[in-house]
């Protein structure tokens, strides 16, 4: 599962860059909508409004934002209509690739995403070809700088946590998505930030990329996640922590 944290942690240490653009913003605005329409605009009886709310804040997104966004969501102010939509797909090395995507407009963003898809040497699959490869699970990557593994494993167990697994320099932490707010305010509780905290696809199984289809890998991952409309994606890549590193440094 090597590389699978790692990308995790880079992700977030990203983020503050990705801000500088907007599209972080527009993203998590994305979400606190959709969460406050289908759930409320409750966080604490609400707990996708509440992940999207906390990352908002994690990203220093001024408290008006997110009231007007949570607001959008239902219907105290007017807001563009958002839809859901999962794409499936295939990567370098036929790497399984699940994209949750928020849009107001289905058409254009699927020709981008295929787009995209097609200049890293991947392409779109049919609804169904890789989803059942996925489990959503609650899933929190926390440095193994920050804590030892014993004390780590009784406070996530005490939390509730199902899991928890070696990655190179990181602890792989995993629940049911209901448990994730738990776990988390455990470890906050404990002095302890995790490094990465969400609700995630986590893949069954993974496939070995090295070389030239582990940066293609990489290329496609960023170019993904840089589309303003692309909320997540998961995929089912294993790139060594080494070579992780030098690809993304080199960048």
């Amino acid at each position: 599962m090597s590389g699978h944290s790692k990308w995790a942690t880079i992700k977030h240490k990203k983020g503050a860059l990705d801000a500088k653009r907007g599209k972080v913003f527009t993203k998590i605005i994305k979400e606190i909508t959709i969460a406050a329409r289908i759930g409320g605009g409750d966080p604490d009886a609400n707990p996708r409004l509440r992940t999207a709310i906390a990352a908002a804040k994690a990203e220093n997104m001024p408290a008006d934002n997110i009231k007007r966004a949570t607001q959008k969501g239902t219907g105290e102010l007017p807001g563009a209509a958002y839809e859901e939509v999962v794409y499936e797909g295939y990567g370098p090395g036929g790497v399984a690739m699940l994209l949750e995507v928020t849009t107001d407009n289905k058409n254009r963003t699927l020709s981008e995403i295929r787009h995209i898809f097609s200049k890293h040497g991947g392409n779109l699959g049919e609804h169904g070809s890789v989803g059942w490869m996925f489990t959503k699970r609650g899933y929190i990557v926390v440095e193994k700088g920050k804590v030892s593994e014993e004390t780590l494993l009784e406070l996530v167990t005490e939390a509730g946590a199902d899991d928890m697994n070696e990655d190179g320099s990181n602890w792989e932490i995993f629940s049911s998505p209901a448990q994730l707010h738990q776990v988390v305010d455990r470890l906050k509780t404990a002095q302890i930030t995790p490094a990465a905290a969400e609700v995630s696809m986590v893949p069954q199984s993974y496939v070995k990329l090295t070389g030239k289809q582990a940066d293609q890998m990489l290329r496609l991952m960023e170019d993904l996640e840089d589309h303003e409309d692309v909320q997540h994606v998961f995929a089912n890549f294993d790139i060594e922590e080494a070579e992780l590193h030098a690809l993304t440094q080199a960048k």
